[in-house]
């Protein structure tokens, strides 16, 4: 149809700030990431035991995943602008706008946490590190062209923490990560053996519109027991 967008456009990639002073504000980025990658890590304590040939390994804790990426920024190819008939914004001024995420918000006493959403991706973040490349300069010898190498360390507040944890076994309530193909009505048929379930999740994970799950989104599982049903298959 004239007009409409192609299908296999994908939208930009926008940092948006979650708190703070500067709270709503949203970020876009220009050029979107060739790739990403997501770590994750947990810690273990090495006990050395007598007469055993290596150390018992204890685990401590889970760590924070870690987003990492390069942004690339240049002047000279669709610089975005300011405002909708305001003049371009340059490479020097976008890169002074992504460093002040770094810096403490005077309301938090803390870096901002962030948002980094880009298609189905959606992670919650505060921006752990971010190093800078110039290539190109105009004649007075300021950046025309920059790649930024940035860490985003997963954020998750003490209040989300405590209602989503970490913690799993058979009777506790367990967190799943959907993927690009799964649905909060497959992942209840999966885990409890009935789609109909999906509910439970939905309402311990405090979901507004389950239909608009992006993935990589965290959902409560919890156990059925507590909401006075038995699992499938038993009585």
């Amino acid at each position: 149809m004239s007009g409409s967008q192609p299908m296999n456009k994908l939208e930009k990639a926008v940092i948006e700030i979650m708190a703070g002073e500067r709270r709503g504000t949203r970020i876009g980025v220009l050029f979107n990431p060739t790739e990403y990658t997501i770590e994750r890590s947990n810690t273990y304590k090495a006990t050395a035991l007598l007469g055993l040939g290596s150390p018992l390994l204890q685990f401590v804790n889970g760590d924070a995943d870690q987003l990492s990426m390069e942004l690339f920024l240049e002047d000279f190819t669709d610089p975005p602008r300011a405002g909708p008939s305001g003049p371009p914004r340059s490479v020097s001024e976008r890169i002074t706008e992504l460093s002040r995420l770094l810096l403490i918000d005077s309301s938090l006493h803390a870096p901002p946490p962030v948002k980094f959403a880009w298609g189905r991706l959606s992670f919650d973040a505060v921006i752990e590190k971010l190093s800078q490349k110039h290539t190109l300069f105009r004649p007075d010898g300021t950046p025309a062209r920059a790649t930024l190498s940035v860490s985003f360390k997963e954020y998750r507040s003490l209040g989300r923490q405590l209602r989503e944890p970490r913690r799993e076994s058979a009777d506790k309530t367990k967190r799943r990560q959907l993927d690009a193909s799964d649905s909060i009505w497959a992942l209840a048929a999966r885990e409890y053996g009935d789609a109909a379930f999906w509910r439970l999740i939905a309402e311990a994970s405090d979901l507004d519109n389950p239909r608009e799950l992006a993935a990589g989104t965290w959902l409560l599982l919890p156990p059925l027991e507590e909401n006075g049903v038995a699992p499938t298959g038993t009585r």
